[in-house]
């Protein structure tokens, strides 16, 4: 029963050095990114429901082009 006590003791320790660890990381600006907001407006991205658009229109061209009659 002693044993309990002593890995849950052993465990909240451990839990509160990653604690610590992380608020000292936050605050010391380790995840904070400069570099991607100022570049982000370069990038080229299509919006989601023009691919889904255009998917469809090549699937239904691809199934004119097989058969021709069912036009």
């Amino acid at each position: 029963m002693s044993i309990i006590v002593v890995l849950i003791g052993i465990s909240l320790a451990i839990a509160i050095v990653f604690l610590v660890i992380f608020y000292w990381s936050m605050k010391s600006g380790q995840y904070d990114d400069t570099y991607t907001p100022s570049v982000r407006i370069l990038f080229d991205q299509k919006p989601t429901g023009a691919k889904k658009t255009d998917d469809a229109a090549q699937r239904a061209e691809s199934s004119r082009a097989r058969d021709p009659q069912k036009n």
